[in-house]
């Protein structure tokens, strides 16, 4: 989760696109999204989704992972990193539903 600076989008835009494809080539990413609030536009939400937990932290325990998203850093005056365990996975009819 981010805050950003005023006049930072284009900086996180291209600090996100760089990453990014560091990130996807990664054993077990599996994708991951950039989120802009509707209601304030400087918040800004970055997911990563991995095959399992043991992925992400094999990848994270081999990489300075705080180096890699000192871009994204910059752009913003306030970070927060969570993990978050899927419980529930709601796919559409016609997605890839059984």
């Amino acid at each position: 989760m981010l805050h950003l600076r005023a006049e930072g989008e284009d900086a996180l835009l291209a600090a996100y696109d760089e990453i990014r494809l560091q990130v996807a080539e990664a054993d077990g990413h599996l994708g991951d999204q950039l989120l802009q609030s509707l209601e304030d536009p400087r918040d800004w939400v970055i997911t990563s989704e991995w095959e399992t937990a043991g992925h992400y932290a094999r990848w994270a325990a081999g990489h300075t992972v705080d180096r890699l998203a000192a871009p994204i850093a910059a752009t913003s005056t306030d970070r927060r990193h969570s993990r978050y365990a899927v419980r529930r996975h709601t796919v559409l009819a016609g997605e890839g539903a059984a």
